[in-house]
């Protein structure tokens, strides 16, 4: 009984390590958005905002204030960047890319983990958008 109990330690410890260490793979994570409409998902949210490549530096610059965020691939410069950001507890990533596309700029953050992000994607993302201010 003992054994079963230290091996269900090891397991959840390993999950919490892989949660918090395990690689994030650009070929995997860095892709395009694909918003063709404003939408609220389970595990995540795209949206598309009307500006163009300055409104993508301002929201480069505003995404890389948020805590425990950092690029994960691209640059504003290329048109498309990834970021990844972790939550503060057990630090699950939730990935978020924002691509230049014509006179838009695409959003779209997705959960790794899990079935629904419970709407911390959508109300990040839409807190970097009321920093932007009107975009009209």
């Amino acid at each position: 009984m003992r054994m079963v109990f230290w091996l269900i330690v090891l397991v959840v410890i390993g999950g919490l390590a892989w949660i918090r260490l395990g690689p994030s793979d650009p070929d995997v994570w860095h892709v395009d958005p694909k918003v063709t409409a404003d939408q609220d998902l389970a595990g995540g949210v795209r949206r598309r905002v009307a500006g163009g490549a300055p409104l993508m530096q301002a929201l480069h610059r505003i995404i890389l204030e948020t805590p425990r965020t950092e690029v994960l691939a691209g640059s504003p410069d290329e048109g498309r960047v990834t970021y990844v950001t972790r939550s503060l507890w057990m630090g699950f990533p939730d990935y978020t890319t924002v691509q230049l596309e014509g006179d838009s700029v695409e959003i779209y953050a997705r959960l790794r983990f899990g079935q629904s992000d419970q709407g911390v994607n959508r109300a990040r993302v839409s807190g970097w958008l009321e920093r932007l201010g009107p975009t009209d």
